[in-house]
Parts: C-alpha cells; structure tokens; sequence
C-alpha cells in the first residue's frame, strides 16, 4: 500500500509548518513579557550597606556616597552612584534624599547664609533639618525619606518613601 502525496498536498503541509513557526516565533517574545513577573526572582535584601558606622553620626546631617552594584536595567548592568543626607535624631537614623521637590537639583546642607537648612543653589528652594520645605521658597513639598535600617553597625539604604517626618 503506497500513500503518495501530491505536490498540492506537500505544498500546503510545508507552508502550513513554515506559518506555525513564524507564527510561534512572533509570540514566543510576547508571552514570555506577560509571564515574565511571575519568573522573575525575588533577589535578595533591598537594603543597600554604606560606607557610614552609626555610632559616628550626629544631630548634624552628612552626606553619604552609595553604590549600587548591578543594578540590571533591561540588558544593561551598571554600578549607579547615589547619595543620601543621614543624621540621628535621638536613637533614630534619619536619611534623605538630596533631590529638590522643585526641579531635581541636588541640595546641599548649611550654605553661608542658610545655617541649619538645605539649601538648593538652583533656584533658592530651603529646607529644615526634618526635609519640610519652608513656605514661600519654590519647592512644593518635603524631602523624600529613604527606609534605613543599621546592620553590623553601618547604615543600610532601603527604597525612597514619602517623608514621615512632617
């Protein structure tokens, strides 16, 4: 018993398989986008240590330089530089991020004319010790807090939150 196949029939197999395949291929990437949360690992600890020792901080805010290593951003994988104001209050680690709520600058603590306050040099925009901002200077709310936690005796930096301080 022989079952030959016509060339109309071969035809219409090959570019039926040849269809499917393109066809998978096209949606291969966008199931993958959909599932892709789901597989995604939880990773470890979202605290990032500092090069700062707790016990050596005070009522005066310092500026801490962080580095987060690997960060993965789509394919590309970097070191980002960071930067934090940290101080205590009472037994209390306090940091904040140095980004003004006007126009993203990078304020700075204490200026001449500006003692016990940020100041950010773009536009004049003040803040008090806490990251409030002071009515009638351009910022339009308060210093964004970052999470801190103290492990081994060094300051951690966690994501940045609203500012539960005013």
């Amino acid at each position: 018993m022989s079952n030959k196949v016509s060339r109309r029939t071969f035809l219409s197999y090959t570019l039926m398989g040849t269809g499917g395949f393109m066809a998978s291929a096209m949606l291969m990437p966008m199931i993958r986008f959909a599932i892709d949360p789901v597989l995604a690992s939880a990773g470890g600890s979202d605290f990032i240590p500092t090069p700062q020792k707790a016990d050596e901080l005070t009522e005066t805010p310092v500026r801490v330089d962080y580095t987060i290593k690997d960060r993965q951003d789509a394919w590309y994988t970097s070191d980002v530089s960071n930067t934090a104001w940290v101080y205590k209050e009472g037994d209390k680690v306090i940091a904040l991020s140095p980004v003004c709520k006007h126009l993203g600058c990078t304020v700075n603590w204490e200026g001449d004319e500006h003692k016990n306050e940020f100041f950010c040099p773009c536009h004049a925009g003040r803040y008090k010790k806490n990251g409030d901002n002071i009515p009638g200077t351009p910022p339009l709310g308060p210093l964004d807090e970052y999470e801190v936690e103290v492990i081994d005796g060094f300051v951690n930096l966690g994501g940045v939150i609203p500012n539960t301080l005013v």
